[in-house]
């Protein structure tokens, strides 16, 4: 069983004076392997930070509000530095992986653009590393989350697994054969920016018709929204539960109304699922996974989403009836998945380092040993 204290990190006295963390002597992972590793995940209200051991369990976390997008990255990566710090104060720590809500080159070094954060070209993995003194990793958080779910989750055993995150928007990522395939500049994955509808809603990305404008949190409450603003007498529910206050509507709200039996929500929830399965069936043409997770907030609808989207996959899918279909299966490790992953990720590229350190300590030996003959 996993145990882990779960607390509200509310900033630290040490903030104008950083220290690394590596100070204190640490086992080579080329002795002991399965060492802890601190998994961050960067979103647009919060910044959690665990420590995940080499089975995916949280041995503690801790969390904080993200500071405001207005401030530099400078505030960001002093946040993430007290996380790390504080957590290592009590566990020792081999490495860091973080998953941030952006495009990550395919370097893993640099987040490209960040949509809730002031990150443009963000060298964030070098800046960190030379702070912690630990390797660090960073990646786009649903490919975090998928490799969670690949390796303790949902997608266990599958070879080919492609992952849909359903949030604000949505996000997703793509394993083949133990891999994260992140595409020839870091991006792919990027699902919730297909066109679907020509000329449908306007999406923040710039363009119109987008998935995510069908099937997401925010095509979810715009549609309960219209409806009540409207006065549609099937509203009338939701209208007195927020007092009306229409701008009270959230994706949750309408779960739970929808679990209670209101026709409104259950109905637009069936159609984000069938939305959300006709994305499955193209990606299913492009891509042909054996498994895909479906995580993010929405997905705590849980039939009330994947059924509809499962029928709709069914009807949609391409040469449907003539070839072995894809199975859709909801995420089970909720809203930590992507710091899990981060870890998890991060203890690879620890394993790497130590391997590279230790080949170069060995040619220093060598070239010592050389020049005392």
């Amino acid at each position: 069983m996993s145990m882990y204290r779960d607390r509200v990190h509310r900033g630290s006295a040490r903030a104008t004076v950083l220290r690394t963390v590596g100070t204190r002597e640490r086992r080579s992972l080329l002795t002991a392997p399965r060492v802890p590793t601190v998994g961050i995940d960067i979103g647009g209200t919060k910044v959690m930070a665990g420590v995940v051991d080499a089975d995916g369990a949280i041995l503690e976390k801790v969390r904080t509000e993200t500071p405001d997008k207005s401030k530099s990255p400078q505030v960001v990566e002093d946040t993430i530095t007290e996380l790390v710090l504080d957590l290592s104060d009590r566990h020792d720590v081999h490495a860091v992986g973080i998953g941030a809500a952006g495009w990550v080159d395919a370097d893993r070094s640099k987040v490209l653009f960040a949509p809730h954060l002031n990150w443009r070209n963000e060298p964030l993995r070098d800046r960190l590393a030379g702070r912690l003194a630990v390797p660090v990793m960073v990646d786009n958080d649903a490919n975090t989350a998928a490799w969670a779910e690949w390796r303790f989750g949902a997608g266990r055993g599958q070879d080919h697994l492609v992952m849909i995150t359903l949030g604000t928007g949505i996000g997703g990522a793509i394993l083949e054969d133990g891999a994260v395939k992140r595409g020839k500049y870091g991006v792919a994955g990027e699902f919730g920016h297909m066109q679907v509808v020509p000329g449908g809603h306007r999406c923040p990305c710039g363009n119109r018709g987008c998935w995510e404008q069908y099937s997401s949190g925010n095509a979810l409450v715009r549609e309960a929204r219209e409806l009540a603003a409207a006065d549609s007498p099937v509203a009338y529910n939701i209208i007195e539960r927020v007092g009306g206050r229409i701008g009270d509507i959230t994706g949750p709200l309408i779960t739970e109304l929808a679990r209670e039996g209101d026709a409104m929500c259950v109905e637009l929830l069936q159609e984000i699922g069938q939305w959300l399965g006709v994305g499955i069936a193209n990606l299913a043409a492009a891509l042909d996974p054996s498994c895909f997770v479906i995580g993010g907030g929405v997905s705590a609808a849980d039939d009330l989403l994947i059924a509809p989207a499962r029928d709709a996959f069914r009807r949609q899918l391409t040469g449907r009836g003539y070839r072995p279909e894809a199975t859709i299966a909801k995420a089970q490790l909720g809203p930590e998945a992507g710091m899990v992953g981060a870890a998890d990720l991060a203890r690879l590229v620890a394993r790497r380092f130590r391997r590279a350190n230790r080949r170069r300590v060995e040619r220093h030996e060598r070239y010592e040993r050389a020049g005392r003959r």
